[in-house]
């Protein structure tokens, strides 16, 4: 790559690992650029430069972005968390009026992703196998009293991410609590089978899938993956490209599977870089590669299921020690 490219990656908080990735694949093209709300997120500190933002519900927040964007001579842009892509979408022609690539899904595709009761009716409506899901509480005691599902059950907010108040719940009394607790929730049947996590990139330049990691998930922390183990098979590769492309996903998701019974289902997708994603990177599946290429213009060759299998992931606790930032 002759040209300077640099990116800036918003809300990098604690995905160190994302950020060295980056910084990385970067090294002859360019600076990595990135911002937190905080200075106390390690992440910033992996970066060639950083910046403290406002949050992202401040009201100029984008105006922010937008002239950091311009001050560093900045060509694409990112987000590592849920909230702040559909804002990146919103705005994605504020972006690209200053010559800059939003690395983000269309606005339809992000908020697909984070409404679980549109995703489920989606997904029912294509025939993807899912978790059965519920706005309707007395619904779902009829369906309990006529032993369509039983407990446990998991009541969530309709639209959330990171394992955020939810609760696996075992009888009625519970769930009746919850919802006059709060609004908005849904009740979805528990799946009982092996977790999956999938790391996909679909091409913006040919709107199809190019690359997908696969792992079992083994022993969960936090709602985040703490061990895994590689596999492949193609059936779940075809069911993947299949669904992401009929929504319209663009760059870089992350998906959640289950597998019951030699069946896959469906449990739910973040139009981002998942929190598993090191062991996709570690396995030689360089998605920043592929995002280099997508802003060049370039499009990407297939090189779905390019991994070993039986690799694993383990995580383990590190700290980064750094002199701090002052406002």
């Amino acid at each position: 790559m002759g040209a300077i490219m640099n990116i800036l990656i918003t809300s990098v908080g604690t995905r160190n690992k994302v950020v060295q990735y980056f910084k990385e694949n970067f090294k002859n093209i360019g600076k990595v650029v990135v911002t937190d709300a905080s200075n106390l997120a390690p992440a910033i500190y992996e970066a060639d430069k950083f910046y403290i933002t406002p949050k992202i519900d401040d009201p100029k927040y984008i105006e922010h972005i937008l002239d950091i964007c311009k001050k560093e001579k900045i060509d694409c842009i990112l987000s590592l968390i849920d909230p702040e892509l559909s804002l990146l979408a919103e705005n994605k022609d504020k972006f690209t009026e200053i010559g800059v690539t939003p690395i983000v899904s269309p606005l339809h595709a992000t908020e697909l992703a984070f409404d679980k009761f549109k995703m489920f009716e989606f997904l029912k409506e294509q025939e993807f196998k899912t978790a059965e899901t519920y706005t309707d509480k007395s619904k779902f005691y009829e369906d309990l009293a006529n032993g369509k599902i039983n407990f446990p059950v998991f009541v969530k907010p309709v639209c959330g991410s990171a394992s955020i108040n939810i609760s696996k719940v075992n009888s009625k009394e519970e769930v009746d609590l919850l919802f006059n607790l709060y609004d908005n929730l849904i009740i979805q049947e528990f799946l009982d089978g092996q977790e999956i996590g999938a790391d996909v990139y679909i091409d913006p330049i040919s709107k199809k899938v190019v690359s997908i990691f696969t792992k079992e998930k083994i022993k969960m922390r936090a709602g985040e993956t703490d061990k895994a183990r590689s596999f492949k098979d193609q059936k779940l590769f075809d069911l993947i490209a299949s669904l992401v492309e009929k929504i319209g996903y663009e760059y870089m998701i992350d998906m959640d599977v289950f597998r019951i019974n030699g069946e896959y289902y469906i449990s739910e997708i973040n139009p981002r870089f998942g929190g598993g994603y090191p062991h996709a990177y570690e396995s030689g599946v360089n998605f920043p590669k592929l995002i280099i290429n997508s802003v060049n213009q370039i499009e990407n060759e297939n090189q779905i299921g390019n991994y070993e299998e039986d690799i694993y992931m383990m995580k383990y606790n590190e700290l980064k020690v750094a002199k701090l930032w002052k406002f």
